[in-house]
């Protein structure tokens, strides 16, 4: 890929209007959106887990997710685990298991998220939440996840993909 040119930008987002040489070598014309780095846990208590509803503006809709968050200039996939996950969730984890790293949506973006199962949690107030999240922190039975997970009430990407890597496919 050549050197592409920033179309637009802000905060941690940025768009690249790239020319891109294939695998044929054909050349084309592509956008892509870098969003930074970013990690996401699943905080894992026994039999349960603790998971977010939040409001999420892009398409009008409280999830279920994973905590999730990026990953500051100089910070390891480790440091932002466990500052995100106290902010969002107000739980320090002693333990962040790794469990790989996904590609959420290459088809256009070059995002990274860097996965963790979260294990001896404690309260925490060492950071507050951002004051632009609508977060409710709620505890799930993990066989529950499971089942909304297959039913569609949990769709976002970042869980499914950590459920998965933490507990494998049961069926």
């Amino acid at each position: 890929m050549e050197e592409g040119t920033e179309v637009c930008g802000g905060g941690r987002l940025s768009v690249e209007k790239a020319q891109v040489t294939l695998p044929s070598g054909r050349t084309k014309e592509r956008y892509i959106v870098h969003p930074g780095k970013a990690v996401a846990m699943l905080p894992v208590e026994g039999e349960y887990c603790y998971l977010e509803r939040q409001y999420r503006f892009a398409v009008g809709e409280w999830l279920y997710e994973a905590p999730a968050g990026t990953m500051d200039e100089g910070e390891t996939p480790e440091q932002t685990a466990h500052r995100e996950l106290i902010e969002e969730t107000g739980m320090q984890a002693a333990t962040f298991i790794p469990k790989g790293i996904i590609y959420p949506a290459p088809g256009y973006t070059d995002e990274v998220i860097t996965l963790f199962e979260a294990r001896d949690l404690s309260a925490s107030d060492e950071y507050q939440m951002d004051d632009d999240e609508m977060i409710e922190v709620v505890k799930i039975r993990l066989d529950e996840v499971e089942a909304m997970i297959l039913s569609g009430e949990i769709i976002d990407a970042k869980t499914i993909c950590l459920m998965y890597r933490c507990f494998g496919c049961r069926r």
